[in-house]
């Protein structure tokens, strides 16, 4: 069966490479593209899962509630059905892809908040966006944090206040923004924290991509912020703050994508505690 997701990849590609050239000739080209970035990004993410799964077939008869990993085959009961692992696994599965699917959609609705111009249309779109790293943290950190000693947590913790601080105080947040901007900063300090904790401990392509992409959205997002509270320079303004943000939704999308394809948040069985 030929694979179907490079389709939408194709659109996606396409729509990013028109909203740069927007970005550095037309406004109203990039204005008009933007709200479709978002879309076909979870549309290619959404066929890439599953095409993954729906291809996880032995005979013609038999499809599989999970795809066979290395590590866990799929199992059957005495009557035909998955075993309650097996459902377990799947469930969880589910859980990782609404979980990256929820926070691509708070991005498209924080970029079409954005479109707008003002105060409220600029606190929707960083609520929007706040949402969106909730879930993917809620994602990367159930597998990255656990079995973190409480030392770790008070250094990453340290960390990620001291990175907020020096954020405040190099972009100029002041007055009543001060304390809306530092909980954003803490949250996008925890999914570069979420990321890197990962990369640390598992390594591996899928992970340095996650925590690339982590990186360059808060350089995204500390444009946006620069812009607002302070000076910035047409260029940055436009073609800096949505090429860092491209890819980094580009890369948290792959990243993501495959591992939950590998089985990675799913609950491991006790003969796999050393799998990584």
């Amino acid at each position: 069966m030929k694979k179907l997701w490079p389709i939408p990849a194709a659109f996606f590609a396409v729509c990013c490479i028109l909203n740069l050239t927007g970005c550095l000739l037309d406004g109203n080209l990039e204005r008009c593209v933007k709200p479709a970035l978002m879309p076909l990004l979870c549309l290619t993410t959404m066929t890439y899962i599953l095409e993954f799964f729906s291809g996880a077939v032995r005979s013609p008869e038999r499809r599989y509630a999970t795809p066979p990993t290395p590590w866990a085959p799929p199992s059957y009961d005495a009557e035909g059905g998955t075993s309650p692992e097996t459902a377990l696994r799947r469930r969880k599965t589910s859980v990782a892809t609404a979980l990256l699917m929820c926070g691509q959609l708070f991005g498209f609705a924080g970029d079409t908040m954005l479109l707008g111009k003002g105060f409220p249309f600029f606190a929707g779109g960083i609520g929007c966006f706040l949402v969106g790293h909730i879930f993917y943290i809620s994602l990367f950190g159930s597998r990255s944090w656990k079995g973190l000693r409480a030392w770790q947590w008070i250094v990453a913790l340290t960390l990620c206040l001291l990175l907020v601080v020096g954020l405040v105080i190099a972009i100029g947040v002041k007055g009543v923004m001060l304390a809306p901007m530092g909980i954003y900063g803490f949250v996008l300090a925890l999914l570069i924290f979420s990321t890197l904790a990962g990369t640390i401990r598992f390594g591996g392509p899928d992970w340095w991509m996650l925590a690339a992409g982590s990186v360059l959205f808060t350089f995204s997002d500390a444009l946006i912020a620069v812009r607002n509270f302070g000076t910035l320079s047409p260029f940055m303004d436009g073609f800096g703050v949505m090429s860092t943000y491209l890819a980094a939704q580009s890369l948290l999308a792959a990243g993501a994508a495959r591992l939950i394809c590998r089985g990675f948040f799913v609950p491991l069985s006790p003969q796999i505690k050393n799998y990584k």
